[in-house]
């Protein structure tokens, strides 16, 4: 019988789901994925977490409870480092405890920490370390984890091609037939930036990227950037961006302002999120600072209203079309 391992449809899920699908797999492991954000989801998660927790780790938490009794293990890696140095926001790291202090009969957790701030060549150890969870052959963990790399890649390559992050993750977990791009002529284009999970959970983002494609905005995001040109983009701060995922964001931002078909940018943060209390305020005065295009500022946590967030991105799309037009 195989082991089921739980994947929460949250946070990290946005940037590694092809790979961990792939290398679970690949050493026998079911694969469960939580059920997409919803209500029941958000508010479990709200009720759950401390206070102080932003919007993404208190939807963590919903992911998490909706697994139990579905799976015999959780995969939820430490990430402290992924790259060398530089770091995952502190309150991500701790996930894995805040958990287990939190909620009773957890099932196991693989909560390998995953620290390359310092060197990134033991990137092999800690594959091994994780698949010994499965099984003690090294043969096969290499295996595993070539397979992974390749997943990963092919995935990586879609999105490249235009397909969305969650929509690419959804037909790769057999969630949906196929991908298909929009075709549908439209008036501008919109760079939307943030962080993976807050732009791709359609709850959350109170489904932003299909309002702006029905307003006639074609939107770009920062995954659809080689990590070269963001490492490049990001490299002209002043001092070094040490957060993984701000870099992500300031990279892309300081790219999308030089491209001329860029018509104009939004970013979206969570209420609570120190990194990007800093992350969005760079953004918000390079973007200035250029005067090429219009900037809009949103956030978001689980007091926001869809109202008030179409009528925003409305007006958005109402200035780029007048200012278009004139």
């Amino acid at each position: 019988m195989k082991l089921r391992v739980g994947i929460p449809r949250a946070l990290f899920y946005y940037y590694y789901f092809p790979w961990w699908k792939a290398f679970l797999e690949a050493l026998g492991a079911e694969v469960v994925v939580s059920p997409e954000t919803n209500k029941a989801v958000l508010n479990d998660g709200v009720k759950l977490a401390v206070d102080e927790a932003c919007l993404p780790v208190k939807v963590f938490y919903g992911h998490v409870l909706a697994l139990i009794g579905q799976v015999d293990v959780l995969f939820l890696p430490r990430l402290v480092s992924v790259e060398h140095k530089a770091y995952i926001c502190p309150k991500l790291m701790g996930l894995p405890d805040m958990l287990r202090a939190s909620i009773k009969d957890l099932p196991r957790i693989i909560d390998v920490t995953v620290d390359l701030s310092k060197k990134p060549e033991k990137l092999p150890e800690l594959v091994l370390e994780v698949g010994r969870f499965f099984t003690g052959k090294k043969k096969e963990i290499m295996a595993a984890w070539h397979e992974a790399t390749r997943a990963q890649e092919y995935a990586e390559g879609l999105i490249r091609q235009g397909h969305m992050v969650d929509n690419v993750w959804s037909f790769l977990a057999g969630e949906a037939e196929g991908l298909t791009v929009d075709t549908g002529a439209k008036r501008f284009k919109v760079a939307l930036v943030g962080h993976a999970y807050n732009l791709y959970d359609r709850y959350i983002s109170m489904n932003i990227i299909d309002r702006l494609s029905r307003l006639g905005a074609s939107v770009v995001t920062p995954d659809f950037l080689p990590d070269e040109v963001i490492n490049t983009e990001a490299a002209r701060l002043p001092k070094r961006m040490f957060w993984s995922l701000g870099k992500r964001i300031i990279g892309s931002t300081l790219h999308f302002l030089q491209q001329s078909d860029i018509n104009g940018l939004i970013h979206v943060a969570s209420f609570g999120c120190g990194p990007d209390s800093l992350v969005g305020d760079l953004v918000e005065r390079y973007s200035h600072r250029s005067g090429k295009i219009p900037f809009l500022y949103i956030t978001i946590d689980e007091q926001t209203g869809e109202a008030g967030i179409q009528t925003r991105i409305e007006a958005f799309t109402d200035m780029l079309a007048w200012k278009g037009a004139s």
